[in-house]
């Protein structure tokens, strides 16, 4: 892996893993092509942490693979157009987050599973303040979901379920039942993103992280609490009707994001966009 953006000519000393996954790792210059450590790639993508009052507010990031020609999955999952290195970055956002947000439709596609201790990322998270992993939050109006997943019955961390108020009360008490905590974050039947994630704050989770899918990243842009986008851009052409990365609601005026880093790894473009 190198790095494309910003641009230096020095590589910068970094930690190895067995120092710690995030503790004070460097971040190599744009001439270093190689793997890079965890360490590193907890360094390249440091959560921000913004505060108010003196207290930290929540930092939302989106992760998102698309082909070359838009495409955000093949035959309904996203696995067929990563890599190697798109994993890592994969895992290394998680395990900087205190909860992963994702749709429920993603969820029954991709049979997600609960999020695992990292042991490379198990010091710097009790630095933290965090959770040996972090929880999963599955948002959902209508709670059909299959509560006899692991992601229910066995996480490390209890799964959330973010939904509205008019949620079917036997459907709230399933999920109860699982092991999971419902959080209301709407007043109808949905869930009103601005409100997901001021509940999740209230938990004291700010570092957010979403994995999507694709109707789920697009509520989130057009209600405007996405703050960050970590996009891999897979040398790879698809054709089809597959859906882009982000979907529904069209906002009035397009949102504009600054890129902040770009890496490259056989031809994965890996890039981090944040709101300006």
């Amino acid at each position: 892996m190198r790095r494309l953006f910003p641009v230096t000519d020095q590589t910068v000393p970094a930690a190895s893993d067995e120092e710690g996954a995030a503790g004070g790792g460097g971040v190599p210059g744009a001439l270093t092509d190689r793997e890079w450590s965890l360490a590193e790639l907890a360094a390249a993508y440091a959560c921000p942490e913004p505060t108010a009052g003196g207290r930290r507010v929540p930092w939302l990031r989106a992760n998102m693979v698309s082909t070359l020609d838009g495409a955000a999955q093949h035959d309904g999952k996203s696995q067929p157009i990563s890599n190697a290195a798109d994993m890592r970055i994969f895992g290394t956002l998680r395990a900087l987050a205190d909860v992963v947000i994702v749709g429920a439709e993603t969820v029954r596609q991709e049979a997600y599973r609960p999020a695992r201790a990292r042991a490379e990322f198990a010091e710097a998270r009790q630095a933290a303040g965090q959770e040996a992993a972090p929880a999963v939050a599955v948002v959902t109006a209508s709670l059909d979901l299959d509560f006899s997943l692991p992601l229910f019955t066995s996480p490390l961390v209890p799964t959330l379920v973010l939904t509205g108020a008019a949620a079917a009360p036997d459907r709230i008490a399933a999920a109860e039942k699982a092991g999971a905590r419902v959080v209301i974050a709407g007043d109808g039947m949905g869930v009103e993103p601005v409100r997901a994630v001021q509940a999740l704050g209230e938990l004291g989770h700010t570092r957010l992280l979403t994995e999507g899918g694709p109707r789920l990243l697009g509520q989130l842009v057009a209600a405007g609490v996405l703050d960050e986008l970590c996009l891999t851009v897979a040398p790879m052409l698809t054709a089809g009707d597959a859906q882009r990365i982000a979907g529904g609601p069209t906002v009035a005026v397009p949102q504009r994001f600054g890129l902040v880093s770009l890496l490259e790894e056989e031809g994965f473009l890996f890039g981090r966009y944040q709101r300006t």
